[in-house]
């Protein structure tokens, strides 16, 4: 019997990854980015600066050329 080989050993397989559903891996990947992108806007809320609102305007009436004339399509 040349050429065939008999093992009597198991075989062992690691789970370490490789074998691992590609959207098992994508919907980790879309998580930890999720998380990292959160915890940067946690920050920059952390960080934020009180402004005091700026001061309320005058209102002022202005003339828009043309807006005296009545438009012939809604007679």
């Amino acid at each position: 019997m040349k050429g065939h080989v008999m093992m009597n050993e198991q075989m062992e397989l690691g789970f370490d990854g490789a074998n691992r559903c590609p959207r098992v891996v994508q919907r980790e990947r879309r998580l930890n980015r999720a998380h990292w992108w959160f915890d940067q806007m946690r920050q920059v809320v952390e960080r934020a600066i009180d402004w005091e609102p700026a001061p309320r305007f005058r209102p002022e009436q202005i003339w828009l050329p043309g807006a005296d004339h009545q438009n012939p399509s809604h007679q």
